[in-house]
């Protein structure tokens, strides 16, 4: 009677415990109801490609009716051979594995069923205690109260970790054989199986041949379950280990996904980020996102080796020193050129190439959003714009000749032109196209600094401006990704449409967190005033600084301005059709000057060229849109005024309509009869018409 009272007592305290821990420490329904396995982030360009994955643990779920049968057969010949049968704990196999390893004194085997190992990954930890099991096989039986056979399967194959931060078959069957689980054979499916044992152990990429050991363990298990035939395991068993690891990279676009994965972050919060399972739709095109990197890295190489040849090892300006690992002691490298490229879809904002630097492993540093580099002449356009908008005309004459300014505080201010020459009265058509320094600076302070800083602030550039002179040739410090974007101001006749990188952001339910389909407009300059710029800066292209576009064949209409900075260390050039508008930069990341005659037409107008032929290739030609409020009138070259029939050089120019010249010219006076004698407009002269490189 004691005996039976101390078995009681005993059992009484087991289920009193058990009881205990059934109702405060085993998770509840609604957790079981709810269970959300940590899902990557995925990144996709705007037409559907994957480009980058964000994860804490690699994972993308995979429903149950496209897992290939074999591969769940395999799971249950190896695990859980009674798995349809059983309600969670399968007793008969407990006992029968608790006489063994009692009678073995050692645990040789052991009894859990896959639901009771599901419960361990979702709920519990993997130390071997009484306490654990009792929670573990209370788990299961809830397991099985809430889901199917098919959900439970569908769940432990999603959740076990199978290695090298996969999680989830997706993941394994793309990190082991990059393929799709579906597309996944007979003996593949076995030798993921055969990883449930141990990931690490019996991975084929660490362990080769203990991974054939579990494949074939598998495999025999299956062939026992009746799944294979004899001669199917013999054959299969005989095979060598054989994985086509995907390659590991960062992906596509690395610049513009980290820029992306930032954006993401700040908003969302990590947790979200790394395990929500977020779809991130982009505006990036892979095609052109190629282009563009092969287009710069070619340039910068090319580049780079001029330099190498010029200065060698010996000039410590264009090396840097790393600690040799043969010798333990420092060596001197060649310093690394730098490149940056962005391109926007003209008509939606979309940013659909970015190139941040040479190479994402070696800098993750994104140099056409987070660099702030002098642009040289390239903000010249600003300048100009200010001062067509405030009733300037592309025909009035600017005197390119030196001047002298006093800086308080400073020396005097002797700026110079490029080329070291000075061409004395030209229109301010020329001194856009041809890049003179001086006759911008005089432009600059006939308007103001603060007028060119207002419209560069409308058209979107946010760095800091200081209201100087030197303004003028791009002093201050810009973004590359805000000039391009800037620029799209021109062809879109003056609506701003800021750059985006994301279209739309989608929950792991399909619920839309974020749609940015709506184009944001502004009109930020008159139709007219953008149109006219558009017209100068085209001579720009033609004819002007950037007329290499056209020598290496881009023929179409296109416009733009190029840049240099006073010592040559940054080169830019930004230009633009009706449909794209794209920018490219060369420098080093200190600063250091690139060499003399290095400048933007020479190293950023073939990077922008290369790309813009590519771009354009399934693209209709599209000229620039005339709007309303545009007349045209011949006038003298020399003098800015209408032309008359004496004048020698003569140019049909774009105004307003209410901003037109009405004298005659002064310089060459004749009877009164005006050039060509009416007052239609005729096409634009040609090249040698406009060219003033005489004065």
């Amino acid at each position: 009677m004691i005996l039976i009272l101390v078995v009681v007592i005993a059992i009484t305290l087991i289920a009193a415990k058990t009881y205990r821990i059934y109702q405060s420490e085993l998770p509840s329904f609604e957790q079981l109801h709810n269970i959300e396995p940590s899902l990557a982030t995925r990144v996709y360009d705007r037409d559907g490609v994957l480009l980058k994955e964000f994860f804490s643990e690699n994972r993308a779920l995979t429903p149950f009716k496209e897992m290939p049968k074999p591969l769940v057969n395999m799971l249950i010949a190896s695990e859980d051979q009674e798995f349809y049968s059983h309600w969670g704990i399968n007793v008969r196999r407990a006992m029968i594995v608790a006489v063994t390893n009692l009678l073995n004194l050692q645990i040789r085997a052991g009894a859990s069923t896959i639901t009771q190992q599901l419960s361990r990954m979702l709920f519990l930890n993997q130390r071997r205690t009484f306490e654990r099991k009792i929670k573990e096989a209370l788990t299961a039986i809830k397991l099985e109260r809430t889901y199917s056979k098919e959900e439970i399967l569908e769940m432990y194959l999603n959740q076990y970790y199978f290695s090298r931060g996969a999680y989830g078959v997706a993941a394994a069957a793309h990190l082991f054989f990059n393929k799709r689980v579906q597309d996944l054979d007979l003996e593949e499916c076995a030798i993921l199986i055969g990883l449930l044992k141990g990931p690490n152990i019996n991975s084929p990429l660490n362990n080769p041949d203990k991974a054939l050991k579990a494949r074939n363990r598998v495999l025999y298990s299956y062939l026992q379950w009746g799944g294979i035939t004899q001669q199917q395991f013999d054959s299969l068993k005989n095979l060598p280990i054989h994985v086509a690891p995907a390659n590991e990279d960062e992906g596509t676009a690395p610049y513009f996904t980290e820029t992306v994965r930032q954006y993401l972050l700040n908003k969302y919060g990590e947790t979200t980020l790394y395990s929500g399972g977020l779809k991130v739709f982009t505006t990036l095109d892979s095609r052109l996102q190629r282009v563009a990197e092969n287009a710069v890295s070619a340039k910068i190489d090319s580049l780079r080796r001029e330099i190498l040849a010029q200065h060698g090892l010996r000039d410590p300006d264009y090396v840097s020193y790393v600690i040799d690992s043969a010798t333990g002691k420092p060596k001197a490298v060649p310093k690394l050129v730098q490149g940056a490229f962005t391109a926007i879809d003209n008509a939606t904002g979309d940013v659909i190439a970015m190139v941040g630097g040479r190479s994402f492993r070696e800098s993750e540093f994104n140099r056409a959003v987070q660099a702030l580099r002098q642009p040289g002449s390239s903000f010249k356009p600003f300048v100009y714009t200010a001062c067509i908008d405030n009733g300037f005309k592309p025909s009035d004459i600017v005197d390119d000749n030196p001047i002298v300014l006093d800086i308080p505080g400073s020396k005097q201010w002797r700026p110079h032109n490029f080329d070291g020459k000075f061409l004395g009265p030209i229109p301010l058509r020329d001194g856009l196209r041809l890049s003179r320094n001086l006759a911008t600076i005089r432009l600059l302070l006939k308007v103001t600094p603060e007028q060119a800083i207002f419209y560069a602030r409308k058209m979107g550039i946010t760095t800091p401006m200081e209201p100087v002179a030197s303004l003028a040739i791009g002093v201050c410090e810009v973004r590359e990704v805000e000039m391009v974007s800037a620029y799209t101001t021109f062809p879109n006749k003056g609506i701003h449409i800021p750059y985006r990188l994301i279209t739309r952001v989608v929950d792991r339910y399909g619920t839309v967190l974020e749609d940015n389909s709506a184009i944001k407009k502004e009109e930020v300059l008159s139709p007219q005033t953008a149109y006219i710029m558009v017209d100068m800066m085209k001579a720009v292209v033609d004819s002007g600084t950037a007329q290499r576009a056209r020598w290496m064949g881009f023929t179409r209409p296109a416009a733009g301005k190029t840049g240099t900075t006073d010592n040559y260390c940054d080169n830019w050039f930004i230009g633009y059709t009706p449909q794209i508008t794209a920018g490219a930069w060369v420098g080093f990341d200190d600063k250091t000057s690139l060499g003399e005659s290095e400048d933007g037409a020479r190293n950023a107008v073939p990077i922008w060229t290369k790309f813009m032929l590519a771009a354009h290739d399934t693209l209709p030609i599209e000229d620039f849109e005339e709007p309303e409020g545009i007349a045209h009138d011949d006038v003298c070259v020399e003098s800015g005024m209408l032309a008359t029939d004496r004048c020698p050089i003569v140019a049909n120019e774009a105004f307003r309509a209410d901003n037109q010249p009405t004298e005659y010219c002064t310089i060459h006076q004749s009877r009164g009869y005006r050039y060509g004698g009416n007052r239609t407009r005729r096409p634009a002269p040609s090249d040698t018409v406009r060219d003033r490189t005489h004065f």
